[in-house]
């Protein structure tokens, strides 16, 4: 399957030009086989002038083809154990950096890649993309997120310019990592429908092509479910396995087009990112798309409460007072985050909001929010894809949740629903 990159960047209704950086995509079993060929035409340095990055597990499952492939170039494997997209991973990676690299190959899934992007960004130099598990959708993101000093941060960064995702390599990735990415597609439900709130309420820009961009990608995933898991032949497992890597892939090419990643991260990415902040939990072993699946069942539920309260007249507008700097600071200041807080929350989105044109568009927020399916479906929906669901399965205690939902939209200038609930009081 070869996507066709150009379609992206043609005329829109929406009256902006989208800049797909992004020049190609191949996902099929024994892609990695035509590294030589596809090389070839985006790159015309020596082979020693590229570099691999990968670590010790991703090494065994591709990156030693892709070196057989690419004979004579630079190889990094960092150890899988402990590492992670944060500052103290990319001194590892740049410490073994050589000067004359021009060209970096990323194998690996999550966190090889966004240690690649940030440091090709640094270095000005291109990246391709070999991806090594389904496991998230920012395979072809402009942007790195990353953890810097303890606090969670998106940094400008550099597309791939070029995808190429091999089937027979991705498919035998352990299942949790493909049921995490299957986690970070489903949150998109909640994340479109804090886009189209925000849209309403403070005009912010919106594309109606790129919301159907992220909708045809939830299809895919939700079409092939029980072929990623059940017991079928590999023909259509390795078929389902592709669809779910293009569906990662569209997601991807949507922020692209934005030029962020609103369209596919709202109230339950803030989530997971206030955990891996570790501000009211201690570390979790778990994966990004396992802390965005649970984040979602709870965006979910808070979300489908607050429609019904609006819907029964059960709440009252509540007067913004600003900040709750002493939350913040009890919350954020023991691990010297506090000022970073406060830096990421200036200006303050909810100060733009007038209180009574608020309380009128309520019915129609209510509305936008019945396009989030039920909580019940999201549950049956992670449940078919093997998906972890529940706090508990990451070690964390439900009397986690309140805190959660009162901190995590802080973590992001970014107006979600559930930022906005902070207008509202449930009677």
């Amino acid at each position: 399957m070869k996507i066709d990159v150009s379609s992206f960047s043609a005329p829109c209704p929406c009256g902006r030009e989208h800049k797909i950086h992004v020049k190609d995509i191949l996902i099929e079993a024994g892609a990695i086989n035509k590294i030589p060929e596809l090389l070839s035409e985006i790159f015309i340095g020596k082979p020693e002038e590229i570099c691999i990055i990968c670590d010790d597990n991703t090494y065994s499952a591709a990156g030693a083809q892709v070196e057989d492939k690419v004979k004579d170039c630079m190889v990094i494997v960092l150890p899988s154990k402990g590492l992670h997209a944060d500052n103290h991973g990319v001194k590892l990676a740049e410490e073994k950096l050589a000067d004359n690299i021009k060209l970096i190959l990323a194998v690996g899934s999550g966190t090889i890649h966004d240690l690649s992007r940030y440091l090709a960004n640094k270095r000005g130099i291109p990246f391709v993309s070999i991806p090594t598990a389904a496991s998230v959708d920012g395979f072809v993101s402009t942007v790195a997120a990353m953890t810097w000093n303890g606090f969670k941060k998106t940094f400008p960064a550099v597309s791939p310019i070029l995808v190429i995702a091999d089937s027979a390599v991705f498919s035998k990735a352990p299942y949790r990592l493909t049921a995490s990415g299957i986690s970070d597609l489903l949150g998109k439900y909640t994340a479109l429908v804090d886009w189209e709130i925000a849209h309403l309420v403070t005009e912010e820009y919106i594309c109606n092509r790129v919301c159907d961009l992220e909708l045809t990608a939830l299809n895919e995933v939700c079409s092939c479910l029980e072929d990623l898991r059940g017991n079928v032949s590999e023909e259509k497992r390795l078929k389902a396995y592709e669809q779910l890597m293009y569906a990662l892939l569209l997601s991807g090419i949507a922020m692209q087009m934005i030029g962020n990643s609103r369209p596919a991260s709202g109230a339950e990415h803030h989530i997971s990112h206030l955990w891996e902040m570790e501000v009211i939990n201690s570390p979790l072993d778990a994966y990004h798309g396992e802390k965005v699946s649970i984040g979602l069942m709870i965006a979910a539920e808070a979300y489908h409460t607050m429609k019904d309260a609006i819907r029964s007249g059960q709440y009252e507008m509540v007067s913004y007072n600003g900040l709750d700097y002493m939350s913040l600071k009890e919350s954020f200041g023991p691990k010297g985050l506090y000022e970073g807080m406060l830096e990421e929350n200036t200006p303050d989105p909810l100060e733009q909001i007038d209180v009574m044109e608020f309380e009128r568009l309520l019915p129609q927020i209510a509305d936008i929010i019945d396009k989030l399916p039920s909580v019940d479906t999201i549950d049956e929906l992670l449940t078919r894809g093997g998906c972890i669901k529940y706090v508990h399965e990451i070690g964390l205690d439900e009397h986690i949740i309140p805190k959660t939902i009162c901190l995590s939209p802080f973590v992001r200038n970014r107006l979600t629903f559930m930022r906005l609930t902070k207008l509202i009081k449930l009677l």
